[in-house]
């Protein structure tokens, strides 16, 4: 569960630097390198996270899975679908 949250809060300061750099093209037009700076905090803060899962991933930390936790079952001979026989 630590993991997660860790991943929830680093992508969440990582939408705040979007926001910031949002604020300060708005705000300063161009006049300072605020924005360029947001925006390279931002990247960092991406790549570094992507970095991290990948680590996660491969320690085991992380577990990948899909849209369905449990794996489909086998179909086995009685009651393999045949085309007419469909709902």
């Amino acid at each position: 569960m630590l993991p997660k949250l860790f991943i929830v809060l680093v992508l969440l300061v990582i939408l705040g630097s979007l926001a910031s750099g949002l604020v300060f093209l708005i705000r300063d037009r161009g006049g300072s390198d605020r924005t360029i700076k947001a925006l390279t905090w931002r990247i960092g803060l991406s790549v570094t996270l992507f970095l991290l899962l990948m680590l996660g991933y491969a320690t085991g930390v992380l577990q990948p899975h899909g849209v369905y936790p449990q794996p489909p079952a086998q179909a086995t001979e009685g009651n393999t679908p045949t085309p007419g026989n469909r709902p």
